[in-house]
């Protein structure tokens, strides 16, 4: 591999390698191109966690105005995760072929207005159908962590991803406590029930929006105007991208991992103020505050996985990042088991606070990895690992939160121990120039099909 020393162009503040990737990361810093993009890349993902996440703290309510089922409620956790499977596995393609920005731009300006429908929704029917279509939006993740990994270079993009994605999915967080705000807010000026939660879904909306055409506007994928047509890439068709992606099993094993701590993540966060409000009786403000505390930890837990990913590189190179993951994710599950049998207020929130450090934590591990395993194909192994998130979050819906089967408490537990045991796939990722887990690299021969993997 060439080595240069960094150098600054005068289009970046930045020192940057030989491909233009920015080899420092300066997360306050605004300096185009590469932390501007940083900031829109987090916001716009924002924009859409709050968005998919602002139902979950008024189900309490719209359940009795709208009336919704236990099943119905958790048929609707299930649809907002099922359709961010679809939207993730086509985003990753679509990036590779048309870039981020483009890519999470229109994502998001399409569904902005499905946002707001949900206003109009009156029937458990069409309340399914809203969360199903509002989950497309979370597609943006992909977009997301392609552009962090086209920007920064292998030394910090661990740290890149972690911060905005964790900075990202900090949207869930204050969904969580500014919805129930702004409901009891519009409720103050006697506005009946049924309507004040209705008005104040055009907030997520229109935020939505206005981050998509910031993206657009202000955004740029590559770090120099002069180079955007410029790419030493290959062009190949989308069938090509996709079939070199599918067939790279590490894509798989990473995306099982994802969907053992985003996807638990984001199950969390639909079920925790609903968990809080009937397991303990606190009131909805309460609760909505207790469930911010689970989503809020993003901004600096997910940062501290990607810190935790690029420090073990130093020292071990990528067989460091796979211990690194394999460790927080099994505490992480350990946790999980814990809150699940913890039986006070403060017990619960104290063990769900560390149960939130670590499992967000792993999921900016993960993301430590993905860049490593394909170069040419880097959407669709990053579309692959984001929709295993929520392929984890549905089937940990389906299993252990739809209907009466368990208690709240008991699968909370269940799902710690499936996060423990689904840590073991780790093991299996080997990669020939660095190693595995249990194995040192290949130095003798290998073959050049097995170095196209990052071609």
């Amino acid at each position: 591999m060439e080595h240069s020393s960094p150098r600054k162009p005068h289009s970046s503040s930045l020192p940057l390698d030989s491909e233009n990737k920015a080899t420092e990361f300066h997360p306050f810093s605004t300096s185009p191109p590469h932390m501007l993009a940083f900031h829109l890349a987090w916001l716009s993902l924002f924009s859409c966690f709050f968005s998919t996440f602002s139902i979950p703290p008024l189900i309490p309510i719209m359940r009795q105005n709208l009336n919704l089922s236990a099943a119905d409620v958790g048929a609707a956790g299930t649809a907002a995760f099922v359709g961010s499977i679809f939207s993730r596995l086509a985003m990753g393609p679509v990036c590779d072929l048309v870039g981020p920005r483009i890519a999470s731009a229109a994502l998001s300006l399409i569904t902005a207005p499905i946002v707001l429908a949900t206003a109009f929704i009156s029937s458990p029917t069409s309340f399914i159908l809203v969360r199903f279509l509002i989950g497309f939006c979370l597609a943006n993740f992909v977009a997301n962590q392609f552009w962090m990994s086209s920007l920064f270079s292998t030394s910090v993009v661990g740290l890149a991803n972690g911060f905005a994605a964790g900075w990202a999915n900090m949207g869930a967080g204050v969904a969580q406590l500014t919805m129930p705000l702004l409901y009891s807010f519009v409720k103050s000026f006697n506005v009946p029930e049924n309507t004040a939660w209705r008005v104040i879904f055009v907030v997520p909306a229109t935020f939505q929006a206005i981050t998509a055409i910031m993206v657009l506007i202000y955004g740029q994928e590559l770090p120099c105007k002069d180079s955007i047509k410029v790419s030493n890439k290959p062009k190949e068709s989308f069938l090509r991208l996709l079939f070199n992606g599918l067939m790279n099993y590490r894509g798989w094993i990473l995306g099982l991992i994802y969907g053992c701590c985003f996807g638990v993540e984001m199950t969390m966060d639909n079920i925790v103020a609903q968990y809080f409000y009937y397991r303990f009786g606190v009131n909805l403000q309460v609760a909505g505050t207790i469930a911010a505390c689970f989503g809020l930890t993003n901004w600096f837990a997910r940062p501290m996985g990607g810190v935790v990913s690029d420090q073990m590189a130093k020292l071990f190179g990528v067989r460091g990042r796979l211990w690194g993951l394999w460790a927080v994710l099994t505490v992480a599950g350990l946790l999980c088991v814990l809150m699940g049998r913890a039986n006070s207020v403060g017990g619960s929130i104290g063990v769900m606070c560390m149960f939130s450090v670590f499992v967000q934590a792993a999921s900016g591990l993960t993301f430590g990895i993905v860049p490593f395993v394909s170069k040419r194909s880097l959407g669709v192994i990053s579309g692959m690992t984001g929709s295993g998130g929520t392929v984890g979050a549905v089937v940990t819906q389906m299993l252990l939160y739809s209907g009466d089967k368990f208690s709240t408490q008991t699968s909370i537990s269940v799902m710690g121990l499936m996060m423990i045991i689904c840590t073991l796939p780790i093991s299996l990722i080997y990669f020939p120039q660095w190693g595995g887990m249990f194995c040192t690299p290949n130095e003798t021969s290998i073959d050049e099909e097995d170095y196209s993997l990052l071609v």
